[in-house]
């Protein structure tokens, strides 16, 4: 298999501006990814130094807070994040969004077996209703709460209205500990949200990240953007291509994750594994899942293939020969007969397939 791709330097013309760049990436990621202890033919991951490894976000699984069984149930799931959910999933009467909270924070409360703080997330009822305010102040009663998941996000002005609840619920000494910020995702399920989505992803707290919360995702919710917007909805989703790309650009500009919609066909195994791919050629991070069955094919979509790996080692090994000749690019051969130029952006992106594979767990090949 390592045979597959060959590969040609080419000559040293305009190297200075690309070594440097080149220069820089490898030396960024040269002792992470080439690291003695890589998973490397089999080799065990176990002595990787893993301290400037990315979390993995790939799936965030809804569980309704208004169930004793689920709640339990979640306990034993793999998902990244699981998002406890006090909206949609819950019916909107007074008793019933009142009954979840309360059984939500008790389940939190009497819990020993929580997962990780950084996989917990509540999401909240939206800031227009009766229920926000009182929904943030006792889930941020809990340090197992890592995550609020924040409904219908229009303007920037909405998560300013956050930031405020959650100021009036995070403790002094809360602010001042080594715990992480508070994350923030906002949902995008509007035409306003999307047309304000620059705002919306380059908003930071008045209060600081400490005490005022930290924007970490933009999460998209497609049925309520498409009753909003009367679009259509198709299996073949190209009627959201549009602002599905919209959300992860305005994400990814300003540093942010991007999380992809349900796959509300929760039985077509098939189609959900579709579904995800596309997400991922996309850019998005990750992919929301109603139902456990969900989870473990979108957590092993949302990381690179095995081909895809080879490629970027191949990619990674040949450019550290190259630069070590003085020279900024190569040549790689593909199967197909055709011919790519190798120099710093494809590296970036080698690096980057290689430190997700690495997280993940995933084989890196060695190449000689």
């Amino acid at each position: 298999m390592a045979s597959a791709i060959s590969l040609r330097v080419l000559g040293p013309g305009g190297v200075g501006a690309r070594r440097l760049a080149v220069n820089s990436i490898l030396v960024q990621h040269r002792t992470s990814l080439c690291s003695a202890g890589s998973r490397v033919k089999g080799i065990s991951t176990s002595s990787i130094d893993r301290s400037n490894d990315i979390a993995l976000r790939r799936s965030y699984l809804y569980v309704p807070a208004s169930s004793d069984r689920m709640l339990e149930k979640s306990l034993s799931t793999n998902s990244d994040v699981i998002i406890y959910d006090l909206e949609d999933s819950i019916p909107p009467s007074v008793s019933d969004k009142e009954s979840a909270r309360e059984r939500l924070a008790f389940f939190l409360s009497v819990q020993l077996n929580l997962p990780q703080r950084e996989r917990v997330a509540v999401r909240v009822n939206d800031i227009t209703t009766p229920f926000f305010e009182k929904d943030v102040s006792e889930m941020l009663k809990f340090g197992a709460v890592g995550t609020l998941v924040l409904p219908k996000i229009h303007t920037a002005r909405d998560l300013h209205h956050v930031s405020r609840a959650i100021h009036k619920s995070v403790t002094y000494s809360s602010r001042h500990s080594t715990v992480p910020p508070l994350r923030m995702v906002a949902s995008i399920e509007s035409a306003r949200g999307t047309w304000n989505l620059g705002d919306i992803a380059s908003w930071t707290s008045e209060y600081g990240a400490e005490a005022g919360g930290k924007l970490d995702a933009l999460l998209f919710a497609a049925e309520d953007y498409c009753a909003d917007t009367s679009v259509v909805r198709t299996s073949s989703r190209q009627e959201l291509l549009y602002v599905r790309s919209q959300i992860v650009i305005a994400a990814k500009a300003f540093g942010l994750n991007a999380i992809d919609m349900v796959c509300v066909n929760y039985k077509d195994l098939n189609y959900l594994k579709d579904e995800c791919e596309d997400g991922r050629r996309l850019g998005f991070n990750g992919k929301q899942a109603i139902h456990p069955t969900q989870v473990d094919i979108v957590q092993s979509t949302f990381v690179p293939t095995a081909k895809e790996i080879l490629r970027a080692a191949k990619i990674f090994h040949q450019m550290e020969i190259a630069h070590s000749s003085q020279k900024g690019a190569f040549g790689l051969e593909t199967d197909e007969g055709g011919k790519e130029m190798i120099d710093a952006p494809m590296l970036k992106q080698a690096a980057n397939t290689l430190r997700i594979a690495r997280t993940a767990g995933l084989e890196i090949p060695r190449i000689d």
